[in-house]
């Protein structure tokens, strides 16, 4: 008799045991799912970021389609008439543009821009993911 209640005793403990086992692992999956989430409507669209007056955002996009160079002197010319974000995000586009074939300038126009960005910024974590590049 005695035995047969410890029996029933541990089987009980070990049902209640596999029950909060089981909650725990439906709860972290809960918080891995809302942090990926949370995650995903982070991404940033650097075309989206305010900076670039209207009337610029055509020849932005002509000089980014004819690359580096054109990309470069479209920068300085409209250096004054652009701001952050959306100037670093450009400018770091111009940092991958020009890295194969002027990596030092590349560095030199990287630290620039990660050293006048705020941590709050949109543009933080392409500048964290570009770092251990330049």
């Amino acid at each position: 008799m005695i035995k047969t209640l410890i029996i029933i005793v541990v089987a009980v403990a070990v049902g209640l045991g596999g029950w909060q086992l089981y909650e725990y692992w439906l709860k972290v999956q809960d918080e891995k799912a809302a942090a990926e989430k949370e995650a995903a409507a982070k991404v940033v669209n650097g075309y989206e970021l305010p900076g670039v007056p209207y009337e610029l955002q055509d020849s932005l996009n002509a000089a980014e389609q004819h690359g580096a160079v054109s990309l470069g002197s479209w920068l300085k010319l409209y250096d004054s008439k652009i701001q952050d974000p959306r100037k670093a995000w450009v400018e770091l586009d111009y940092v991958v543009m020009i890295t194969r074939y002027n990596p030092k300038e590349a560095r030199r126009i990287f630290g620039e821009v990660k050293g006048r960005t705020q941590t709050n910024s949109p543009v933080w974590p392409r500048i964290q993911g570009m770092q251990n590049t330049y």
